[in-house]
């Protein structure tokens, strides 16, 4: 009988349970990969209902009352606050003061835009000179606020230098509305040109410096580089600083607050709201101006993402 030859012992056959590394962590199931995110925005989200949202509806709600601040007692008036706010002169004239605040603002994005594109190039102490434009910026709002009422005083720092110049006189620059209001709106384009600037200066600099070459290299002057290079490539950041400055032209305060505290003609839209709200007991009616100037400024925005669009495909036009 012929015996055979064993044949050798072969493994088992690997299954997938053995394929798999041991060792290896396991995919966590669906419904926590889900949850995971949600589990790390729960404490801001949490913040952001509490302090913004909570008190926007509440603001709302009050606005549609006439509660004092005080009573726990309060009465449904419908729009008669709004209503008040658009009929009423000594409320709607706030609304004019604005505008100085406005023109003003014009005046200071012009001159940030200027002095943002003169020092963008070679100019000799352009670092001086970056370093006095933004230095207001900086300076604490009640100390500029103390520092101009000196300035704007009868015989003061401005009817000093005038002097020089053969002005004769001292005259009361905050005592009569036009020329209190002009003399406020003077100190905002002091301090916040130093901000725009920083704005169009960095947005400048971000320009690719091969279109400067080759502009020069085309014989463009730089008024002509401004206007085919520079202007376009910082559209976004020109509609920002528009934006700016409407809305700051509504809810400025610090400075008319210190140096006048509204008299004169010169209450702001935000000082108005702060007096109605705590010297005249008036919560919701200082509610329904605090939601017309949430509005005013979100129709801002909307004007300004509609006219300015963000492009990110936006070309250079050719010089």
């Amino acid at each position: 009988m012929t015996g055979t030859t064993p044949r050798a012992a072969r493994p088992a056959a690997a299954g997938p349970a053995a394929a798999t590394n041991p060792g290896r962590s396991r995919r966590p199931p669906r419904h926590r990969r889900t949850l995971t995110p949600w589990l790390f925005l729960l404490a801001p989200l949490a913040l952001l209902i509490v302090f913004t949202y909570a008190p926007l509806a509440n603001m709302l709600a009050y606005s549609f009352t006439d509660w004092d601040g005080v009573s726990p007692e309060l009465s449904f008036t419908g729009a008669g606050n709004y209503a008040d706010i658009f009929t009423r002169e000594d409320l709607f004239r706030v609304f004019f003061v604005s505008g100085y605040y406005l023109a003003a603002a014009v005046v200071q994005i012009v001159a940030a835009l200027y002095f943002a594109t003169v020092l963008s190039f070679r100019v000799r102490f352009r670092n001086f000179f970056k370093g006095v434009l933004f230095f207001p910026y900086l300076i604490n709002g009640v100390a500029i606020g103390f520092v101009f009422l000196y300035f704007f005083q009868d015989g003061g720092t401005l009817d000093s230098v005038l002097s020089l110049f053969g002005y004769a006189g001292d005259r009361a620059w905050l005592s009569s509305p036009t020329s209190a209001n002009v003399s406020l709106a003077g100190v905002s384009v002091w301090r916040y040109t130093g901000l725009n600037f920083v704005l169009f200066l960095g947005a400048i600099q971000s320009v690719p410096g091969e279109l400067y070459e080759a502009a020069e290299l085309d014989g463009a002057s730089r008024r002509q580089q401004f206007r085919y290079i520079i202007a376009p490539s910082i559209r976004p950041v020109i509609g920002l600083t528009v934006l700016l400055a409407v809305s700051g032209s509504l809810a400025v305060f610090e400075i008319p607050y210190i140096m006048t505290g509204g008299a004169t003609g010169t209450e702001t839209f935000v000082i108005q709201t702060v007096k109605l709200a705590f010297q005249f007991n008036k919560t919701g009616l200082a509610s329904a101006a605090a939601v017309v100037l949430l509005l005013i400024v979100l129709a801002v925005t909307w004007v300004q993402r509609r006219l300015v669009p963000d492009d990110p495909d936006h070309k250079v036009a050719p010089v």
